[in-house]
């Protein structure tokens, strides 16, 4: 953005900022807060401090040090409202979406890096990596909130832990626990709950999906084609229990019916079982594919008989006409009824909002520039970037109703649309 762009914006952004600033108390923390902000939506390519000072002109860079890395304001209090406002901005919103992205780093002294899985390089790599929680709708998305995933050798390191101000009693979390507490801070907040959408990393893992269903919340869950599942119910009837010895409390194996990996199941079923669905128009025209939907039983741990509670899900694949394969698998819960194959595949499909949101906060807003080493700064960077994402997406709001609901004053209907035709 060009600083006549933001000057000419300065209203609104101040409007917008200043009931997500008034948790942070004194009038300079607030000050800086505007300040950072500012620097974050503005042109260049680096968004850390020393750049952003250098482009506003009342800017001190010891000043934006000591409120980003060192200042106590509260960053719980503030996501929270941001998160109320950001779900003000959606008029209809249809997904939460959780992911995590990474931050390649050269060194080794920034909280929580280590050498793992690097998204942002497709391969593994010296980084941070972050666990995020959107809200969302085939038009529009937004972060609301952020967790900083430690590896363990981050929690065995006291001296380490010490240096980068890590939390007193801060544990060792996996990343899906790490999703679970972002939703449940999201269910706290009272925001509308949504379907839960994410890859296959999360939706591979059977306590996830469980964990989703104990909170009673819908999902629909990418899973890899070697997931087994069973077609029919495998909740069979136990046998009479014997005179002698204890009762069976579980079907024994070789009763249960047999289990499938999905790819098999997939291509076993039938050709009346296959839909060409179009899930939405995108600037590429209509995006359409074929798919199945089919009700399965999550097969998990059934080979070391195990005995986690077996509930129905649905199994919505995606096999385009031109494939040799399926190509895509997804499990999912959505409520007692069947849910419509569009509708499912609309769900499914939503995921790739939230790549568009990496790519833009960190490409145009600096996500990944923060060059400060400690668990308290590195929070309060992803908070204020989050402002700057939803300002944004508050512009782009607005003038999207603008265009529906104020026609120019010579058009021959001279009427107002409430929604697009």
């Amino acid at each position: 953005m060009k600083p006549q762009e933001l000057q000419s914006l300065d209203r609104r952004l101040s409007r917008f900022l200043e009931d997500l600033l008034s948790p942070m108390g004194r009038s300079e923390r607030r000050h800086w807060a505007r300040v950072y902000v500012q620097g974050l939506l503005l042109d260049g390519e680096r968004k850390s401090i020393e750049p952003i000072a250098s482009r506003i002109p009342e800017a001190d860079v010891q000043a934006l040090r000591q409120f980003v890395g060192q200042s106590p304001w509260a960053v719980d209090d503030i996501q929270h409202r941001l998160a109320k406002k950001v779900v003000d901005l959606f008029s209809q919103p249809e997904v939460w979406l959780i992911d995590d992205t990474s931050f390649p780093k050269a060194g080794s002294q920034s909280v929580g890096v280590a050498r793992q899985y690097c998204g942002a390089l497709g391969k593994v790599a010296n980084c941070q990596v972050a666990v995020t929680l959107h809200w969302g709708n085939g038009q529009m998305s937004c972060p609301l909130g952020w967790r900083l995933y430690l590896p363990k050798e981050w929690l065995q390191d006291a001296e380490r832990a010490a240096k980068v101000k890590l939390p007193t009693g801060t544990t060792y979390k996996t990343k899906t626990e790490l999703a679970l507490e972002l939703i449940d801070q999201t269910v706290d907040w009272e925001l509308p709950q949504l379907p839960v959408v994410a890859d296959s990393f999360y939706g591979n893992d059977f306590g996830f999906r469980e964990a989703l269903r104990s909170r009673q919340l819908h999902y629909v869950m990418a899973v890899e084609p070697t997931t087994v599942v069973w077609s029919t119910d495998p909740n069979v009837a136990l046998p009479w229990p014997a005179q002698t010895g204890r009762p069976r409390r579980y079907p024994a194996r070789e009763s249960l019916p047999a289990a499938k990996d999905l790819l098999t199941l997939s291509q076993s079923l039938p050709a009346s079982a296959w839909r060409g669905v179009c899930w939405r128009q995108g600037t590429r025209g209509k995006q359409r594919s074929r798919f199945a939907l089919s009700k399965v039983w999550a097969a998990h741990g059934w080979r070391k008989q195990e005995h986690p509670e077996r509930v129905a899900e649905w199994l919505l694949v995606e096999w385009p006409q031109d494939e040799e394969r399926p190509t895509k698998y997804w499990l999912a819960e959505l409520g007692p009824k069947r849910p419509g194959l569009q509708r499912i595949a609309k769900i499914a499909h939503s995921r790739w909002r939230i790549e568009l949101d990496y790519r833009e906060l960190k490409e145009e807003l600096g996500l990944d520039h923060f060059e400060g080493r400690h668990w308290l700064g590195w929070h309060h960077h992803v908070t204020l970037v989050s402002m700057a994402y939803a300002f944004l997406r508050s512009e782009q709001a607005r003038v999207k109703k603008n265009f529906w609901l104020e026609p120019a004053s010579d058009s021959p209907e001279n009427a107002v649309r409430a929604d697009p035709p």
